[in-house]
């Protein structure tokens, strides 16, 4: 009668080689899983900005500088749009950012958009409103993008980028004439001054 071995090295590695390869595979079904949601290097980002309507107009100057900077934009057939009239038939101003003032961060930027976006003229100003001591000046960069209904994404019209150097100094930056797909028209783009702030309802 031939006694019990005890529990030999042999069968010890072969747990040891189960408990690794089941560590593996658990490794490896997690990697998996993650694989679709890792931005690849280079890749195009998403269109995740989606505007609010079919026009989006937004300008941005420095961030955490005290200067307050107005966006003032105007639909067709439809009054100046900007902080003392937040909102038209065709534009709405989303956001007045007076600079530091009130402003727990110090992003500085002005948002307005179209509803529905109608065939005709549009005009974007920048209003310096106040000018801090100390800043001689205040660069500013405009940025027009459009969602034409018949497209899935959306399409910029326009960046420009000006210098507003003096208190009270309202410039026109860009004038541009909508079609019915929603796309600026060919050789429509312009910056010939029309004054908005204080420009009646309804005129130019």
């Amino acid at each position: 009668m031939h006694a019990l071995r005890p529990f030999d090295d042999q069968s010890e590695g072969t747990v040891f080689r189960d408990v690794v390869m089941l560590a593996l595979a658990g490794f490896v079904a997690v990697v998996v899983l993650l694989l679709p949601h890792i931005a690849r290097p280079g890749a195009e980002p998403s269109d995740d900005r989606v505007p609010p309507g079919n026009l989006f107009a937004e300008i941005r100057w420095p961030d955490g500088s005290d200067a307050d900077v107005d966006l003032w934009v105007q639909g067709p057939g439809d009054r100046p749009v900007g902080y003392s009239n937040r909102g038209g038939r065709v534009f709405d101003l989303l956001r007045d950012d007076l600079g530091r003032r009130g402003d727990p961060g110090e992003l500085n930027t002005e948002i307005a958009y179209a509803r529905g976006a109608p065939p005709g003229e549009y005009t974007f100003n920048l209003h310096l409103y106040r000018l801090p001591a100390g800043e001689r000046s205040v660069p500013v960069e405009l940025v027009v993008v459009a969602r034409p209904r018949s497209a899935s994404r959306s399409v910029e019209l326009a960046r420009r980028r000006v210098v507003l150097e003096r208190e009270g100094e309202e410039l026109t930056v860009l004038r541009l004439t909508l079609g019915a797909d929603g796309l600026a028209q060919p050789g429509s783009l312009h910056s010939l001054p029309r004054p908005l702030r204080n420009a009646r309802e309804g005129r130019s």
